[in-house]
């Protein structure tokens, strides 16, 4: 996460933000995991409160959560009843250690000047064929919410683009309406892409 008022807000809000009224994206989780054998080797890449991890582990799956929050990994652990890993995207460095990527609403921090190295990591962490699920809201340049949080802001153009230069493979996006913790209606790109 950019270190501006994204860190500072998911510190100071982390009891109320992971324990929001959310809905699970069930759909998307369920597409993803019917891509993977049972059993299968998950990285979650920004847990937020956990729910996404509580899934994954019910359906059956090795799961690895990890935030770069501090305080929003420790309501997460409450929540799954096992460790979650703090770090920030760009200081992944595993090695075709997992066979799933999930990082629902989680990438969107990332300074678009950074995503090349941070897909590159995930891609480098992910088995040959490893499938990942990443979800973004949708628009044309780079800004902050009303709660001052960094957002990276692309299009599905621009994503599709930036994910087949760095060697992605099977590259899917879809768009659609919803929502956010802001209460603004948000246009939602969602990709799942495979190494």
């Amino acid at each position: 996460m950019p270190r501006d008022n994204t860190s500072d807000f998911y510190r100071q809000n982390a009891e109320t933000y992971a324990n929001r009224a959310r809905s699970l994206p069930k759909q998307q989780l369920d597409a993803f995991l019917a891509g993977l054998a049972r059993g299968a080797a998950i990285l979650e890449l920004g847990c937020g409160g956990g729910q996404d991890s509580v899934y994954m582990l019910s359906q059956g799956f090795d799961v690895t959560p990890t935030d770069g929050s501090a305080e929003l990994a420790t309501q997460a652990e409450a929540l799954i009843g096992r460790p979650v890993r703090i770090m920030l995207f760009q200081e992944l460095d595993a090695d075709s250690a997992f066979d799933g990527v999930w990082a629902h609403a989680s990438l969107l921090h990332v300074p678009r000047s950074e995503l090349p190295d941070v897909f590159a990591r995930i891609r480098r962490a992910l088995r040959p064929g490893g499938l990942l699920h990443a979800s973004f809201k949708a628009g044309e340049a780079e800004g902050h919410d009303g709660f001052g949080r960094y957002y990276n802001y692309p299009s599905a153009e621009w994503l599709s683009e930036l994910l087949t230069k760095g060697g992605w493979g099977n590259i899917a996006l879809s768009e659609y309406d919803g929502g956010g913790y802001d209460g603004k209606p948000t246009r939602w790109l969602t990709v799942s892409a495979q190494r």
